[in-house]
């Protein structure tokens, strides 16, 4: 337990980043339409289970231990990946003196961040519709396991941020475009690959997005393909493929990454899996009769609650059309990114424990996009943004 703080001095840090983090919380509420109210019990929710994070890991082990120790090692060569987290940490470790809460704390601040974007997003698309709906996406919000996984030191935290961002950037990229960038940017140092699913969904839904002008749609469209050009194969590299890997290498890899990780209880068989059975299992298990001790009861239940979303918000957009309402979401983008990495990561994870935490890269976009379609307002407002910033207040 010594890394809870190893002087008096670092316990007082610690406190201090998070009284910064709730700083940050009271700034930034405004950008995304959200109440003081609203983001600080949202901040104090994801440190809650920054501290939980830390105290499992502290007694049972975990990444975020190797990430600290390793980051207090000097001469560390840059790497896009794990050593670009243990580069981050060790700013924290070494240049500020934080001890291992401390640094988990400042990794939390940026899960927080995504947090605060994914609910705000969730609140603009429901923010019309019945009390049922917006309590539904409320629950959401507060699901245990995206605040677990998002709030401890490591890639999660950062890939959590940066998805909430891509994902708030989506619903006015014109005026956000910005804010993809900084999310592409994060991502790449920690998931390239998951990067260039990033720049992929961008680049196809300037193909697929309809509404936009010819001109807009080819200098954009253009910077997007190029980007995607460059973050794919190096995406594929970093992943082990390789820059020049043709359709059967890239299948040789996925055979092979179907048999890692096949030890522990969250190990399951996903080669003999069709890939709809693969993505089922991916996203949706372990189910309530899988259920071995209290976190795999929490990833059940939290797994029901997104098979109850994606059949109702399925069945929702095959009834109805999105209102024009919608129009300036790049809803083209989401769906495209969700799908490429709900796709590769299903057939290349054998693991439910990994994915318990790994899926949240695209699960709160696919639940925007699910939850935006379940109980749609017949009333379509061109004032929706004003109103909604007079509701939030």
């Amino acid at each position: 337990m010594s890394d809870l703080s190893s002087t008096p001095f670092q316990l007082v840090l610690a406190l201090l980043v998070f009284f910064f983090g709730a700083l940050i919380a009271l700034v930034i509420r405004r950008y995304f339409r959200t109440s003081s109210s609203r983001a600080l019990t949202l901040y104090g929710w994801h440190s809650f289970f920054c501290v939980v994070y830390f105290f499992y890991v502290v007694n049972y082990g975990g990444d975020a231990t190797g990430y600290y120790h390793w980051s207090l090692v000097s001469d560390v060569d840059f790497k896009f990946g794990t050593l670009a987290v243990r580069i981050i940490t060790s700013f924290f470790s070494q240049g500020l003196g934080l001890s291992l809460l401390g640094c988990s704390l400042v990794f939390q601040i940026f899960g927080f961040v995504g947090l605060l974007a994914f609910d705000s997003a969730l609140r603009e698309v429901t923010w019309d519709k019945p009390r049922n709906i917006r309590r539904l996406a409320t629950l959401v919000v507060f699901l245990p396991s995206i605040s677990f996984w998002s709030s401890g030191l490591g890639k999660d935290s950062l890939s959590f941020f940066a998805m909430g961002l891509a994902l708030w950037a989506a619903l006015s990229l014109k005026r956000r475009w910005w804010l993809l960038a900084i999310s592409i940017s994060v991502m790449l140092l920690v998931r390239p690959h998951i990067a260039g699913l990033l720049g992929l969904g961008l680049a196809g839904s300037y193909v697929f997005q309809r509404g936009i002008p010819f001109l807009q749609r080819s200098v954009l469209g253009g910077v997007a393909i190029i980007a995607a050009i460059f973050l794919v194969p190096f995406g594929l590299n970093y992943a082990g493929v390789g820059e020049g890997a043709d359709a059967g290498e890239v299948m040789e890899y996925i055979e092979g990454r179907q048999g890692y990780n096949m030890k522990g209880g969250g190990a399951v068989d996903i080669s003999a899996m069709s890939p709809p059975l693969q993505m089922f299992t991916y996203l949706f298990r372990p189910s309530l009769v899988e259920a071995r001790n209290v976190f795999s009861l929490a990833a059940s239940i939290d797994n029901l609650i997104l098979l109850f979303l994606f059949i109702v918000g399925g069945w929702s957009l095959i009834k109805k059309p999105l209102p024009p309402s919608f129009a300036s979401h790049n809803r083209a983008f989401l769906w495209i990114y969700c799908f490429l990495t709900w796709l590769v990561l299903a057939m290349t994870t054998a693991n439910l424990g990994i994915a318990l935490r790994q899926k949240w890269m695209f699960t709160p976009m696919l639940i925007f996009l699910l939850i935006s379609a379940i109980g749609r307002s017949s009333v379509l407002l061109e004032s929706a943004p004003s109103s909604l910033e007079g509701r939030r207040r």
